[in-house]
Order: structure tokens, then sequence, then C-alpha cells
């Protein structure tokens, strides 16, 4: 069984900073993990490895230091792993993000199934799966919670919904999100550290992949970031003097003067 695995390098903390010019995360000095949610996508590719044979590939899309996470990728059972990475690919938002990917799953060997994280906690639209389902032009199932049969051409899952559960079939390939409840993500083994090590880490660019500059990045981006900025909140009291009657006249009169208050 051929698996992919798409997973995006985030930032490990909460105190991010945006760049004023480019209104982009600033990356550099901060502690990158990989995202939370795609740990478990790569736990279920690995397992059902495990189970069935085959290989699991992981990509992911980012700068040269993304290259960290495709090697603990590898530590946990990954077999191959691609990084893309272009400065034409800087800037991308997730439709521009889900065609790069697409294409890079076309040059891969034909995959069975690709798994990613319900969503990325830096961007948390869960909006790149479903997309890049579309662009590879085969089936989705989002929020997938138990995978209870997969064999030559055929996916049965569970996935999760407000009402409780639904049991999907559909036909392979396919894409699917995985939601945190399908499994318990594995740490590192001994054997895999020393493997991640040593994993070769296959870069593709803009060339490799043989892509329009213009569809990839922040030129292919559908939706830019025009503004980032915190809310800045304003909070008023005043504590009004004089005996109760008079502190209820005083408020009446306040809040038939704001158009809060009629008669």
């Amino acid at each position: 069984m051929n698996i992919v695995v798409c997973l995006k390098q985030v930032p490990g903390t909460t105190e991010v900073r945006i760049d004023p010019e480019t209104n982009t995360l600033v990356r550099e000095g901060i502690e990158n993990i990989i995202n939370p949610f795609d740990t478990y996508a790569i736990e279920e590719g690995v397992r059902l490895k495990e189970k069935h044979g085959g290989k699991v590939t992981v990509i992911t899309m980012g700068p040269a230091q993304a290259e960290a996470a495709l090697r603990e990728a590898v530590s946990l059972g990954a077999d191959e792993t691609v990084l893309l990475s272009d400065r034409a690919f800087a800037g991308a938002d997730t439709w521009a993000t889900a065609f790069t990917l697409s294409c890079a799953v076309k040059k891969l060997e034909k995959p069975d199934l690709i798994i990613c994280g319900r969503q990325t906690i830096d961007g948390d639209t869960g909006q790149v799966g479903p997309e890049l389902a579309e662009m590879l032009d085969i089936p989705f199932i989002a929020y997938v919670s138990r995978i209870e049969e997969i064999k030559e051409g055929y996916l049965r899952v569970r996935r999760m919904v407000e009402e409780g559960h639904e049991v999907i079939e559909t036909t392979l390939p396919a894409v699917i999100t995985v939601a945190k409840e399908i499994n318990v993500p594995r740490l590192p083994s001994l054997r895999g550290i020393m493997k991640s090590k040593s994993a070769k880490i296959e870069t593709w660019g803009i060339k490799e992949l043989g892509v329009d500059e213009s569809k990839v990045g922040l030129a292919g981006s559908s939706t830019q970031v025009i503004k980032v900025f915190f809310p800045q909140r304003v909070h008023q009291a005043e504590i009004l003097e004089g005996t109760l009657e008079e502190r209820v006249d005083t408020l009446i009169d306040r809040l038939r003067n704001a158009g809060l208050c009629q008669g």
C-alpha cells in the first residue's frame, strides 16, 4: 500500500510575531514542531503500512528548516520524505499550498491513500485537505476517527459528526483528514532516530515540479492578508453619586440620551 502523509511545521509557541511588511509569521528564532494534528496522520499511515505492507511518504512545504520535521517523521516510521522548498512558494494561502502539494503528489508513485491532519494550529482553517482532494479529483472524507476496512480500491471509515458518527465507504485513491481520536501517536524508537539522522531528504523546488510560478506562493494565492492587528479594547466606568433615587434618575437620563431607553 502506497500512503502519502502531508504535514506542516508550525511554531511551537503562542508568542508569535508578525512581519509588518509581509503580514506573515516570523519564524526565525522560534522553536518549530510538527503540527500536532499531523502526528496522528503519521501514526495512522505507519500503522496501515505495518498491517498491510507498502511504504509511507511524508511531504511538507516550507523553508530549509522544515527538514527537521521530516527527519522526525522518519524516526516515527516514515520511509521516504519530500521537502517542497523554494522562495516562489513563500506566502502561499491554503489554495496555493494545496496546489503545490497536488503537483508533488502527481510526481510521486500513484498513492492509494493521502492522509492529513484535520487542521493546523497556526492557520486553523482545515482547508488544505479538501482542496488537495479537489485538485487531484479524488474522494475526500473529513474528521476520520477510525479506519474500519481498507483494501485495494476500497476504504470504509468512521467519521465524527455533531450527532455522533457516520460510516462512509469510498473508492481509492482518496484523501482523508484525521481527528485525534483515531490513535495515540508513538514515540520515536532508537532505531528510528538513528535512521532519521542518515535519511535522504528529497528536495523539490519550482523547477522540479515544473509549474508556473504565478500559480504558487503569494502570486498564486486567492486570498491575501491585508492587515494584521491585535484588537484594542477600551473600558470606561463611572460610579454614580447621590441617593438611590438620584442615581436611578441619572442612569435613566444617560440611557435616554444614548438612545437606549424610551419614555
